[in-house]
């Protein structure tokens, strides 16, 4: 299993060479983007699909290549400040590389339907296959590069450096390690509408756990257990910068984002600001719709969950600041394709991100809300505000949960039809390849974790038999739920016709993954 690429470290160090061409961490790279699974990213929903309606929309796939400019970027600029490089070092090392490809690697396992898609998948893993670690997409994209992906020198995953694996661990833990602390790490939280399921985000499943050990062994001292390397902290606040930047480009170039709601909603908040700490959490829910409450909750919000960090003075500045580049700014104009509109989203986001990315600076003991590489105070405030703006105007839009409960309905059937397919005896001889081949590879594991770690089975509530047709059963489902995480969306919508007998086409691309 270890060999030098495997275990290649950090520039100057093991496994890395003068040339270019065979740098461990470039042939991470690159064998990240020549995996199929990248490139199936451009049929995956960020936020709506564009399929058949046109519109001009970040997909999974440029939205990775942006995360990996900023990575990169921000590790560029942190590695080239001398009163960095003793600190760097001390906590593992940050490497332009290791961070490009961790971030083109980060979202490889989400699934058809963006986040909806992730939402549904866990469900049916936990409730309909009894997977005690359901389904969450950091998860899942550590399972391709470790195990699922065969383009790799060897039979099982891309076979990339402990550095880059490392760096794709968000939230280096399995859904039910227990993290004793005053203080959960961002994720390690359980969901407040699902009790009793462990953390809300986690970036390894119980098949992969030797593979999160193996890559975080040789950060033990460095950085603490539950703590990102830094490497996968520059990758995660990269993430954040691409999430609150792109999106709000996409709904304003499409339409969606409309200036006179954004600005009632930042505007009266400013106005208001005092009499709106003044009412009380009931008062505050019985107002929720009216303008600046919503903006208010969130204040409140971050004091309970980011007090280390938090500051009304700094949010304030950042409603302030937000409401002149965006609502005064970007949004004061319609955008209708000219070359004046083009240029003002493209001005947006370069002054955006140019901003947030030179905020970036290096933290020796963080809290355990925070990773080693964080915004300054002022910009940290700035991003929570622009993805507030996001969440409250594009993501609970009625419109757009019709468009999602629709897709829900959809991979739900899938898992349906996929499920009785797969435990369809008569039909063993026909089932495809590839989801044959899952089964397999998914009831080695299981086989294997009976014997050695049979606790990582089940769930936190009790026991049950590690038995052979506990265990099969496991593997069905974990292997349906691996096949349709591989599928873009059109791929789930054909598959799903073609299961029901809606269509007349005899071949689907569904399988060629």
């Amino acid at each position: 299993m270890h060999n030098e690429h495997r275990s290649a470290r950090r520039s100057g160090g093991k496994g890395r060479t003068a040339d270019l061409a065979t740098n461990p961490f470039r042939v991470d790279r690159d064998r990240v983007a020549s995996s199929p699974f990248f490139a199936r990213l451009g049929g995956v929903t960020q936020v709506v699909s564009s399929t058949g309606s046109g519109l001009l929309v970040h997909n999974r796939l440029t939205h990775s290549l942006k995360v990996a400019q900023a990575a990169r970027a921000i590790a560029e600029r942190l590695t080239g400040r001398p009163e960095l490089v003793a600190v760097l070092e001390k906590l593992g090392g940050c490497d332009p590389d290791v961070v490009e490809a961790a971030a083109l690697a980060h979202d490889l396992g989400h699934p058809p339907f963006g986040h909806l898609g992730e939402q549904v998948l866990d469900r049916l893993a936990r409730h309909r296959f009894g997977l005690p670690d359901g389904f969450e997409g950091n998860a899942q994209s550590f399972r391709i590069v470790t195990t699922t992906d065969v383009r790799g020198p060897r039979a099982l995953g891309l076979d990339l450096t402990v550095a880059v694996r490392a760096a794709m661990l968000k939230y280096p833990w399995t859904r039910h390690e227990a993290i004793d602390l005053p203080v959960a790490p961002r994720g390690a939280a359980e969901p407040e509408d699902m009790p009793g399921t462990g953390s809300s985000k986690f970036s390894a499943y119980v098949t992969e756990i030797n593979d999160l050990r193996q890559a975080r062994e040789p950060f033990e001292g460095r950085v603490e257990p539950w703590q990102q390397t830094v490497e996968a902290s520059v990758m995660d606040t990269a993430d954040d910068i691409a999430y609150a930047i792109h999106d709000l480009e996409d709904f304003h170039r499409v339409g969606v984002l409309q200036h006179a709601t954004v600005a009632a909603e930042l505007g009266t908040w400013l106005a208001q600001a005092l009499d709106l700490a003044g009412l009380s959490d009931a008062e505050l829910s019985a107002e929720i719709r009216m303008p600046g409450r919503s903006l208010e909750t969130l204040r409140r919000r971050m004091h309970l969950k980011d007090s280390w960090v938090m500051n009304d003075e700094a949010f304030a500045l950042a409603v302030r600041k937000v409401s002149k580049e965006l609502v005064d700014g970007l949004l004061s104009v319609p955008f209708d394709g000219s070359v004046e509109a083009e240029q003002a989203v493209a001005g947006f986001s370069a002054r955006w991100t140019r901003r947030l990315v030179d905020a970036v600076g290096v933290i020796e003991e963080p809290t355990p809300r925070s990773g080693h590489v964080v915004l300054a105070v002022a910009q940290w405030h700035e991003v929570q505000v622009l993805k507030f703006v996001h969440r409250r105007f594009v993501l609970l839009r009625p419109d757009l949960a019709l468009h999602q409960r629709g897709q829900a309905r959809l991979l739900s059937s899938l898992v349906d039809a996929l499920e009785q397919w797969v435990t369809d005896r008569s039909e063993a001889d026909r089932l495809p390849r590839r989801l044959h081949d899952l089964v397999e590879l998914a009831e080695t594991e299981y086989a294997g974790l009976a014997r050695t770690e049979p606790s990582t089975l089940v769930g936190p509530t009790g026991e049950m038999p590690i038995g052979p047709d506990v265990i099969r059963g496991l593997a069905r489902g974990r292997a349906v739920v691996d096949f349709i995480a591989s599928l873009t969306d059109n791929q789930a919508a054909a598959l799903l016709e073609a299961l029901s007998g809606r269509t007349g086409q005899l071949w689907t691309d569904a399988f060629v993954l």
